[in-house]
């Protein structure tokens, strides 16, 4: 293979050749644009994503959106929770006093289903949970939203789900994201690396 006719660059052509100015201008300019566009397109922002759609609003599935929403917020994740139906109840003031652990139809209670529905078993599991927890020094539902609100989790209240359960804004702790629809909850599993239905 001839070595002949290898291209050379503009700084090795031949100081006699003539170029046009006006292309070499152009030339140089779309260079710079394009310089500038790899630039802004690597903004270098790594920060994972992750989306927990809560939509159960028992005792003890307040917890798992919580902890693990929380955990990945302390490690820099950006996270939204988006709390609907029965799981909008987590974020709601009064009714997060007062969720209860459903003794029915859970294979891990020490009792059979037919003793769990009997009236009051729903209050004495909970209680008797809330014991452990107390003894064990694990951060109660209240604890856990604040401590997500302060790590820069985004606790979303959908705005259908206050509608249909005629709850207020101001029902909700001090700041929960109101008025959040399922198109904006989408458009942030879409972007995120992790999305999780609780």
């Amino acid at each position: 293979m001839s070595t002949d006719n290898q291209p050379t660059s503009v700084d090795d052509a031949d100081p006699d050749a003539e170029f046009d100015p006006a292309e070499l201008q152009a030339l140089r300019e779309r260079v710079d644009e394009l310089e500038a566009s790899l630039a802004d397109s690597d903004t270098g922002d790594d920060q994972k994503k992750m989306t927990i759609v809560a939509t159960q609003g028992s005792f003890d599935m307040a917890y798992p959106p919580l902890i693990l929403g929380s955990t990945a917020a302390a490690f820099g994740w950006d996270v939204v929770v988006f709390h609907t139906f029965w799981g909008l109840d987590i974020l709601h003031e009064e009714k997060s006093k007062n969720l209860k652990l459903s003794a029915v139809g859970n294979p891990n209670m020490p009792v059979p289903n037919a003793v769990a529905a009997i009236p009051g078993m729903d209050r004495m599991a909970t209680r008797m949970m809330e014991k452990k927890i107390d003894e064990n020094g694990t951060a109660t539902i209240e604890e856990l939203i604040d401590l997500s609100l302060e790590s820069g989790v985004d606790l979303q209240a959908c705005q259908m789900t206050i509608e249909l359960m005629d709850y207020d804004d101001d029902d909700f702790y001090d700041g929960v994201t109101t008025g959040v629809g399922a198109a904006t909850a989408i458009q942030h599993m879409a972007e995120s690396d992790i999305q999780l239905l609780v």
